[in-house]
């Protein structure tokens, strides 16, 4: 597994080894020893989510408080603009964000530790995304940043008006 820092501390995108030939390709798309050596920390994972989008959905900016969720997020089928957003209180980084395409075709995954915000844009005309938590849903503790705050100023590679839900249309403003 090749693995890359991001300008933000302990986000990193994860991209697997992949065997291919005629018949096709294999690829591990997550091991658990392999996925610790790389983040330097042992996590546990307690809860696998599917979710699936046609373009141009945007999904966020998602977090929870007082149970902060750590995300492994992958997308199976087509695409999408993946972003985090760094708001820990102590962070060299808080209010700064990260964005990658994670696709079926490249294959990569981001690793979102705890305590960042966490959104994303259906690029494809359907997309279906992956995600591991380190915590359970609660939606007691679910907090959502508004998508298109000025703040934040993220870069969503819009070609229409996107489709959100009323939940994320309402969401707060950054407060930084």
């Amino acid at each position: 597994m090749q693995v890359t820092p991001t300008p933000i501390p302990g986000v990193l995108v994860l991209e697997p080894k992949v065997w291919e030939d005629a018949r096709g390709c294999f690829f591990e798309s997550f091991n658990q020893a392999a996925f610790e050596a790389a983040i330097g920390e042992s996590v546990r994972f307690v809860q696998d989510n599917h979710s699936v989008s046609r373009g141009p959905v945007l999904r966020g900016l998602h977090y929870q408080e007082g149970k902060p969720q750590g995300k492994l997020v992958r997308v199976v089928v087509g695409s999408v603009f993946d972003v985090a957003v760094d708001i820990r209180p102590d962070s060299p980084t808080r209010g700064r964000w990260f964005g990658i395409e994670l696709s079926a075709a490249n294959r990569r995954q981001l690793w979102i530790p705890p305590g960042l915000a966490h959104g994303f844009l259906v690029t494809s005309p359907v997309a279906e995304f992956l995600y591991k938590t380190t915590d359970y849903y609660a939606p007691s503790c679910e907090r959502c940043i508004v998508w298109n705050d000025p703040a934040l100023a993220i870069e969503w590679p819009l070609t229409a008006d996107p489709i959100v839900s009323a939940k994320d249309a309402d969401g707060n403003a950054w407060s930084g």
